[in-house]
């Protein structure tokens, strides 16, 4: 296990905050996991079910009336209402809004988009963010890399095509989420085709203008761009292609240009490298929702509660 999780692990026993854990039933990841969080203490649990649907009729008919207020500008009914708050993730993302815990954690049976939907609806974004992205934990076995093989890749599932002031902002939030789990300087490279300038296209002058607008609004961030993927994390590759790298191929935080390339980069990592990637976890959002990816495994989804219990403690961070 890498230092800066094992870290996370202690710092989550200090101050537990309670976590839903959403199940859709009869998966094995999820009851081990369980029993590993109640064992290492890294949260307060609340797994939510279908069982537990059944076993609090009061809770449901009360979150299905708020849910029911909250959203009939929008077109929902009462009816409709009923329904969605069946669904574990409505009634988790409902739990999380009224307050009921502090994080959330679904996605080992759902996709993306399902997990977080209800999320962007009901829990929106912080009052001071102009958008919700996540980013992907990538813990490598290559010390010489990023933080001692740590990295964040950003945005990996929420983003897909975002303008040069999203990904501007998207980068300010994963630097903050990497100093906020790691207590080290962010070092973020906004990644592209092209190096200081070796090629062209509108990709390439988005980037640069989202580097130059990053650097406005937060000049503490340690970034640069554009940057080919090699020169920002090789410092020979650094020195050869700009040798007046800011950054001198030591990058820890990656962004990506859009959704399709920070999808697949991490996805790679994680199969054909052996990396360990947690995520996507949501930052600019005001209460903790992350998302676990189908293929993830019982460990995966325990730090994933970790990390989120670590968020809650943090509720001012990105």
């Amino acid at each position: 296990m890498h230092p800066v999780i094992e870290n996370i692990y202690q710092q989550t026993k200090k101050n537990p905050k309670k976590i839903i854990l959403v199940d859709q039933g009869n998966d094995q990841r999820i009851e081990e996991a369980v029993q590993h969080i109640k064992k290492e203490a890294v949260a307060q649990l609340i797994l939510v079910n279908q069982n537990y649907i059944k076993s609090n009729p009061q809770l449901i008919e009360n979150l299905t009336q708020e849910l029911y207020q909250l959203r009939k500008e929008k077109g929902l009914n009462l009816e409709q209402a009923q329904q969605l708050i069946k669904d574990p993730l409505y009634l988790a993302t409902m739990m999380l809004y009224k307050q009921h815990a502090d994080g959330m954690v679904a996605g080992a049976q759902n996709t993306t988009a399902d997990t977080l939907i209800p999320a962007l609806k009901i829990i929106k974004n912080k009052e001071d963010q102009e958008l919700i992205s996540t980013f992907s934990l990538i813990s490598t076995d290559n010390p010489q890399l990023g933080h001692q093989g740590l990295f964040i890749f950003s945005d990996c599932g929420l983003n897909i095509a975002p303008n040069p002031k999203e990904l501007a902002e998207i980068a300010i939030q994963s630097a903050h989420s990497f100093q906020e789990l790691t207590n080290e300087k962010a070092k973020v490279a906004m990644l592209s085709y092209s190096t200081v300038g070796s090629s062209t296209g509108q990709s390439v002058n988005d980037v640069k203008l989202a580097t130059q607008l990053a650097q406005e609004k937060d000049p503490s961030i340690l970034i640069e761009g554009e940057i080919q993927a090699d020169a920002a994390i090789i410092p020979e590759v650094a020195l050869r292609k700009n040798p007046t790298s800011k950054l001198k191929g030591e990058a820890n935080v990656l962004i990506f240009p859009d959704l399709n390339s920070g999808n697949i980069a991490y996805k790679l990592v994680e199969r054909i490298a052996g990396a360990q990637a947690f995520g996507p976890l949501t930052q600019g959002i005001k209460q903790p929702v992350n998302d676990l990816s189908r293929g993830c495994n019982s460990q995966d989804i325990v730090t994933t509660v970790a990390i989120t219990s670590l968020q809650a403690q943090k509720p001012n961070a990105n």
